[in-house]
């Protein structure tokens, strides 16, 4: 799905904005839309060009090349003062001797807002953020967690066109991480408000997305939802960065509609899904996700087999990983369940298998 097949307003429009630094390319080529109320996130390695690319939306960062539109209106060369957008950081960016109730309300000030209504939005916001109660303390006598909601809550309060989060939770441990997603998420919900994230997380990115924005090399690599980017990855990246994918070096054989024919340099015929990026013919990787892979017992069948044997396994709990190598060569990573379907041990032979539709046709080109 894309924003402008959502039938909503487009807030943000980015048209082939790249950014140079002598030699160095920051990004290239990026073009993609954020419509109103929709959550997007920039995922990717670091390095990979997501926070240039938030950067230039800001207006913090002039691109050397393409467009950038906010609301309908040219954006590339206005200064970020004057984008109607809000920003966080990871480092919180709070005035430390303002309380909290004057750090929300500093941005309202700034816009010359009457009291009352900077009084009656304060306290709204400080409501919606669940910090009710603390809004006479400093920053210093608060979490870390309350400290990102003040955050939060000063770059809503003035109710700017888009939202812009630059991994505000890299800071915080595990456990306040998940919590403060769930705060996101339940804000993106009651407001509607129209964000722009940028995370090198694949957890984060997935849990809070509507779309996702896989970048990698300075490039986009991938866009769309979530189930877009783990069940129907476009390049070998994609189906590694997101999740984990077994990537099976193939031939490409016969087309046969939306499954292509395969086979492996050591002579096993498999089946996989044709996407519209498939090679139709010549060397491919086949894409399957350990969890559809199966252990295949005396007299059952599945569409792809392959015999190999069993290298490593090692209890996750309820999953056991298990490594097999195949006959011929390779590496295969198997999620099983524990109590069900992993009962091997090391050096064990065994045949895994696949449904047709487990495995996706990519193109060869590196990771």
């Amino acid at each position: 799905m894309s924003a402008a097949s959502s039938g909503r307003p487009i807030k943000l429009a980015v048209r082939e904005a790249g950014k140079r630094y002598a030699q160095v390319v920051a990004l290239e080529g990026a073009t993609f839309d954020l419509a109103e109320g929709e959550f997007v996130t920039l995922l990717g390695p670091s390095g990979s060009g997501k926070t240039t690319l938030l950067m230039i939306v800001a207006g913090l960062i002039l691109p050397t090349s393409g467009q950038v539109m906010i609301d309908g209106r040219p954006a590339t060369n206005l200064p970020s003062y004057d984008r109607d957008i809000g920003m966080v950081f990871q480092s919180y960016a709070l005035f430390p001797h303002l309380t909290v109730a004057e750090n929300i309300a500093f941005p309202l000030e700034m816009r010359k807002c009457p009291k009352p209504e900077i009084e009656e939005r304060v306290r709204r916001t400080l409501d919606l953020v669940k910090l009710g109660q603390l809004g006479d303390r400093l920053p210093s006598r608060l979490s870390g967690g309350q400290q990102q909601r003040v955050a939060l809550a000063r770059a809503m309060v003035y109710r700017p066109s888009i939202i812009l989060m630059d991994e505000p939770l890299g800071a915080l441990d595990k456990k306040l991480r998940e919590h403060m997603q769930d705060e996101i998420r339940r804000l993106h919900r009651e407001l509607g408000i129209t964000v722009l994230y940028v995370t090198h997380d694949q957890d984060e990115a997935m849990g809070l997305s509507d779309r996702i924005c896989l970048m990698n090399n300075a490039r986009i690599e991938q866009i769309g939802t979530p189930s877009d980017l783990y069940f129907r990855p476009r390049t070998s990246f994609a189906a590694n960065f997101i999740g984990e994918s077994n990537l099976l070096p193939v031939t490409v054989g016969r087309d046969s509609g939306q499954l292509r024919s395969v086979s492996t340099a050591a002579g096993a015929d498999l089946v996989g899904q044709a996407l519209e990026v498939s090679p139709s013919s010549g060397p491919a990787l086949l894409a399957v996700r350990p969890e559809r892979l199966r252990l295949i017992g005396d007299g059952q069948r599945a569409d792809n087999e392959l015999a190999g044997t069993v290298r490593e396994t090692v209890m996750l709990g309820a999953l056991t990983r298990v490594s097999i190598e195949p006959a011929g060569g390779g590496h295969l990573v198997a999620l099983l369940l524990t109590a069900g379907d992993c009962q091997v041990g090391e050096g064990q032979a065994v045949r895994v298998g696949w449904d047709a539709d487990a495995g996706i046709v990519l193109p060869a080109h590196a990771a």
